[in-house]
């Protein structure tokens, strides 16, 4: 499995409290507790928070990577990670929409040889910093994409690919908290791209 050098950076805001909300976050996504860290961030304390710091998207994406290299060390998958702009982001929140829209690349490109993962970023033309994050996995027909952020909705049978359907509702619910969009472009057989951004800071 490939993945990028990235030097470690310091980030202020993933505190103990912050740790301890992303590592209840993934393990737990069904319990009420899962929503602790998100609701207890008002849009006041939010704009705070981006306001004064910046998430090093880079090393969260890295972060991220590697727990899902030791997770999926019997599979070869290439995974390219661009020199990704900070975001103006809390980063406990960043760090668990990379998580989902990662472990999805990873699942869903199970049947590739190599899998493919890219993770990457470009402006629009509102000048606006999109990132996404794209595999040449199974993909999805279109037609139903507009079922992918609704709260135990799935694509795929469960017997295909294992997962309970709340991860992209929660990530869509993150990126909405920032002020942000989510999209996806897909083709069945043929991968799938997640893209998004953040809105500006208030």
């Amino acid at each position: 499995m490939l993945f990028p050098s990235v030097v470690p950076m310091a980030d202020p805001w993933l505190t103990s409290a912050a740790t301890i909300a992303i590592v209840w976050v993934t393990r737990n996504p069904m319990k009420t507790g899962s929503r602790t860290w998100m609701d207890s961030l008002t849009p006041r304390r939010l704009s705070a928070i981006r306001a004064s710091v910046a998430a090093i998207v880079t090393q969260i994406a890295q972060q991220v990577l590697e727990e899902l290299q030791l997770e999926y060390s019997h599979r070869t998958v290439e995974v390219t990670i661009a020199d990704l702009p900070p975001a103006r982001a809390d980063s406990a929140l960043m760090r668990q929409v990379l998580t989902n829209l990662l472990s999805n690349a990873f699942k869903y490109s199970a049947p590739r040889e190599p899998a493919r993962i890219e993770v990457s970023h470009f402006r629009n033309e509102q000048s606006e910093t999109v990132y996404f994050v794209r595999d040449n996995g199974v993909g999805f027909d279109m037609r139903y994409a507009d079922k992918l952020y609704g709260v135990f909705q799935r694509l795929h049978r469960e017997e295909e690919f294992e997962g309970t359907g709340v991860g992209l509702a929660t990530v869509h619910r993150i990126i909405q908290r920032h002020g942000g969009r989510i999209w996806a472009e897909a083709e069945v057989g043929k991968g799938a791209a997640f893209y998004f951004t953040l809105g500006p800071v208030s």
